[in-house]
Formats: C-alpha cells, sequence, structure tokens
C-alpha cells in the first residue's frame, strides 16, 4: 500500500449526458464514442502508476466494465456542483493518505508521465495544478485538504485557474504548475488532438479485452 492516491472522475456512459457541447456539432452518438475513447485512454495512462486509485462515477458504479479490474477502488461522487464533489472526495482521501492527485477523463493529452511527476512535485509543494488551455485545470494535487479551495466557484468557466492560483497565494501555498494541455469539450478541440475520432465505431465496446491500444 502507498501513502498516495490517484482519483478519477469519470461519467457513466449514458447517450446524451456526456460531451453535450459536443454533441451539438457531431451528434450525442459520435460524442459517446469520444468519451469512450478518452476514458479508455484514461484507464490506459493509469494502470501501471504505482499508487492507490480510485474512480469516482457520476452517477452509479458501473459492474464489470473497464475500471472492474481489482485494482480500482470504485465509488460514486457525492454532492451537487463539481467543486461540492471534488471536495468531498479529497475530504475523504486524506483520511488515509498524505498525498491525493485528482483527474478527470476529458484530457487526451495528459500522459502516466506528467501524472508521476504531479506526485513527485507534492513532495516539495503544497498544490500542483495541471492547466487547461479553456482557463481550467485538468489535474489537482494536494499534499493537504484544503476545503476553502472548492467553495464558491464557479466551473466551466475560463477563470477557475486564475480564481484556484490567486486563492492559494492568498493562502501563501507553495504550487507547481504543470505543462498546459487541452480538455476536449468542444469541436475544435477534438480537432487539435491526433484521435481518429471520426472512425470511432458508434458499437465499440468499452471493456479491457476490446482496447485499441
Amino acid at each position: 500500500m502507498t501513502d498516495r492516491l490517484l482519483m478519477i472522475f469519470v461519467k457513466n456512459l449514458i447517450p446524451g449526458m456526456v460531451k453535450t457541447r459536443l454533441a451539438k456539432d457531431i451528434g450525442i452518438d459520435k460524442a459517446l464514442d469520444v468519451y469512450m475513447e478518452l476514458v479508455n485512454h484514461t484507464n490506459k495512462i493509469t494502470q501501471k502508476i504505482e499508487v492507490n486509485k480510485a474512480v469516482y462515477y457520476s452517477e452509479y458504479v458501473e459492474i464489470e466494465d473497464i475500471w472492474d479490474t481489482g485494482n480500482y477502488e470504485l465509488n460514486v461522487q457525492k454532492g451537487m456542483t463539481l467543486g461540492e464533489k471534488m471536495s468531498t472526495a479529497f475530504d475523504e482521501a486524506f483520511d488515509s493518505h498524505n498525498k491525493v492527485v485528482i483527474i478527470g477523463s476529458d484530457c487526451y493529452d495528459l500522459n502516466s508521465k506528467i501524472i508521476k511527476k504531479a506526485f513527485e512535485m507534492l513532495d516539495e509543494n503544497d498544490l500542483v495544478v495541471g492547466p487547461a488551455k479553456d482557463g481550467g485545470y485538468y489535474l489537482l494535487g494536494m499534499s493537504e485538504y484544503l476545503p476553502q479551495l472548492f467553495q464558491n466557484k464557479e466551473y466551466s468557466t475560463d477563470s477557475v485557474l486564475k480564481e484556484l492560483l490567486n486563492e492559494a497565494e492568498e493562502l501563501e501555498l507553495s504550487v507547481h504548475q504543470l505543462p498546459t494541455l487541452s480538455d476536449i469539450d468542444t469541436l475544435a478541440d477534438l480537432k487539435e488532438t491526433d484521435m481518429d475520432w471520426e472512425n470511432l465505431g458508434a458499437d465499440a465496446q468499452i471493456d479491457g479485452e476490446e482496447e485499441a491500444y
């Protein structure tokens, strides 16, 4: 066991409930295909990272899916807003861990090296953040629970990262920033990646035996 925990927030694979902004341009089914590919990618890059790992589903725990392998603790997100959900997850995580990192499942450019770097930098910093090009962040790491960083925040805006960094400065926290990457929320974001999204099959299965890697 380790004192380090990687938390992964994912959405349940419900058509029309994932990548809603993207779906307006490419349709509900194709948006679901893209999200399935993103989840597959997130699973792939986290499998061999030697820390404890926990997946937090948006609605309910999936049975026998790509995460149900015994290598990930399976949970459901608790709270009404994204801020509440992340804050609760961090609060519970620090009951048994000293270094905690959270990621989502929207960043196709994220890799194992960056996640490992985040944990390394928590040995020297209070906070580690992965800036997203849209003004948010794709990763957040803490060496202690800091609930104030999640209070009164409006997520999915271009000021999320700026507000976080300003608050960290007010609290006199040391912060390490990782490389800036792009989350996939729009068609423009998608076109900037090397994902072959147009050829993703509508009937693709998301399980460990059919990963295209």
